[in-house]
């Protein structure tokens, strides 16, 4: 996949790995386009990005999402990679109940939006020349981690979808790509009281270069680091990652 001269839709990419690919990017030449619930911060990166262009809503919300699709096309009608990259994780414990809008918050945001959007983007993506999807998943998917199983569930639904969406969509110009990091040193679930080992965790700037590289070479699912293994060795590091199950 070519990754200069393209114009490119990130969900989510106020921190974390959304905002580290919407930089690298930029730094690319390309057209970048960001979305997230805080205008403030979103200003600040523009601030810091000029020719980045941003659109603040709230991906939970369908009126939102038609939003941001309605405004993307229409202003930027080359608009060729859509990235899905807007994402939850919450701890949570079902041995007690939980509340249901805990739950839905995790399934809307890691689920619904990006199956959302892949039927509001697809019809104009296969109008390009050249198109992708881009779906972030997590090692999780392969492998849960018990603390936080919504969130495992969803971004295991989400690589099912992918794998049927590149299936529904191998005869047209659209790539439907799968990105599954490992842990990576970033925010992802920290407001929830989740804590990783940050000396496990993958540097962020690493991720993206491999990222990228794995991208550009037509990898449609990019297991990167540890995430490699998640996928491959499922059982024995279940154990390893849930040692009192």
């Amino acid at each position: 996949m070519k990754l200069t001269e393209q114009t490119v839709l990130i969900t989510g990419a106020t921190s974390g790995i959304g905002l580290a690919l919407a930089a690298r990017l930029y730094e690319m030449k390309n057209t970048v386009i960001i979305s997230g619930r805080k205008q403030e911060r979103l200003d600040e990166i523009a601030a810091h990005y000029p020719r980045m262009d941003t659109f603040c809503c709230d991906l939970q919300q369908e009126d939102g999402r038609v939003a941001l699709a309605g405004w993307a096309i229409n202003r930027y009608p080359k608009l060729n990679i859509l990235i899905n990259n807007a994402g939850l994780m919450k701890v949570s414990d079902f041995t007690a109940e939980v509340p249901f809008e805990k739950i839905a918050e995790e399934i809307t945001v890691n689920l619904l939006t990006p199956v959302h959007f892949a039927s509001l983007f697809t019809e104009h993506l296969q109008q390009q020349e050249n198109a992708a999807v881009v779906n972030v998943t997590s090692g999780l998917a392969y492998t849960p981690l018990a603390t936080v199983p919504v969130y495992c569930a969803t971004k295991a639904a989400l690589h099912s979808f992918t794998y049927s969406l590149r299936h529904q969509l191998r005869e047209t110009s659209v790539k439907v790509f799968e990105i599954i990091p490992p842990a990576v040193a970033t925010d992802l679930g920290k407001s929830d009281g989740y804590e990783q080992n940050r000396s496990m965790a993958m540097k962020l700037e690493d991720f993206t270069n491999d990222c990228i590289h794995r991208l550009e070479n037509d990898e449609y699912e990019l297991g990167i680091g540890m995430a490699e293994k998640l996928q491959a060795e499922r059982e024995g590091l279940f154990q390893m990652l849930n040692p009192d199950s």
